[in-house]
């Protein structure tokens, strides 16, 4: 039986996420001092496993995740199709009670069916699996790659999930997520079915003392 597992991680925080900012694909922010102390106590607990590929998105923040295996020279790919929802127009601005509101009702829309939506200027739930379609298909034509390391981000990797498990994209926010942490997903050659071994799981980073300076 041919398999292939799938570690598939959110980055670590940035001063964004630490601010409540909101960062798709048009902002392109760097890892913060917990986010760094996150990705090595990711890389301390998981380097063992003896990874093929490493899969990243276009933006520094998932290479910076991952950059402790990519350093032991595992080969490393990047695709603009694992970049983050594109929140559009309000991207990158300290968060405040209008666009607070914005963001609200336009998940509340996807909730409700509406995934055809896109934010202002910016995607839908259902472009953007369909950018990520084709980088499915890519991972999956490598069966030689039996352990692979995919770093995303929090939207993308909802609409990713629900697509590796044929859910309607209404079901996205059934997935939890927190920065640096972990799904473990197992695909079957034989059935073509995937399968959930672990989800948001973030024990790898329960050591970790907050640095003073944050």
């Amino acid at each position: 039986m041919k398999r292939k597992s799938i570690y598939l991680i959110r980055h670590g925080e940035t001063d964004f996420n630490r601010r409540g900012v909101v960062q798709g694909s048009g902002v392109d922010s760097l890892l913060n001092e917990w986010g760094e102390a996150q990705a090595a106590a990711f890389f301390n607990a998981y380097q063992h496993v003896p990874f093929d590929k490493i899969y990243t998105s276009n933006l520094k923040r998932t290479h910076q995740t991952v950059r402790g295996f990519i350093r032991l020279g595992i080969p490393h790919e990047s695709y603009a199709g694992l970049n983050e929802i594109s929140w559009g127009n309000r991207e990158g601005r300290e968060p405040n009670t209008g666009d607070n509101n914005y963001y609200r009702e336009l998940v509340t829309a996807w909730k409700n069916g509406q995934v055809d939506l896109a934010a202002e200027e910016g995607e839908s739930p259902l472009q953007v699996r369909e950018r990520q379609i084709p980088v499915i298909e890519t991972i999956l034509s490598r069966p030689h790659e039996r352990n692979i390391l995919i770093a995303m981000h929090g939207r993308a990797m909802r609409v990713l999930l629900t697509t590796l498990f044929n859910q309607p994209l209404v079901n996205m926010d059934d997935y939890e997520h927190s920065n640096l942490c972990l799904y473990k997903i197992n695909y079957s050659y034989d059935t073509g079915k995937f399968e959930l071994e672990v989800a948001n799981n973030i024990t790898h980073l329960l050591s970790l003392e907050i640095p003073q300076t944050l």
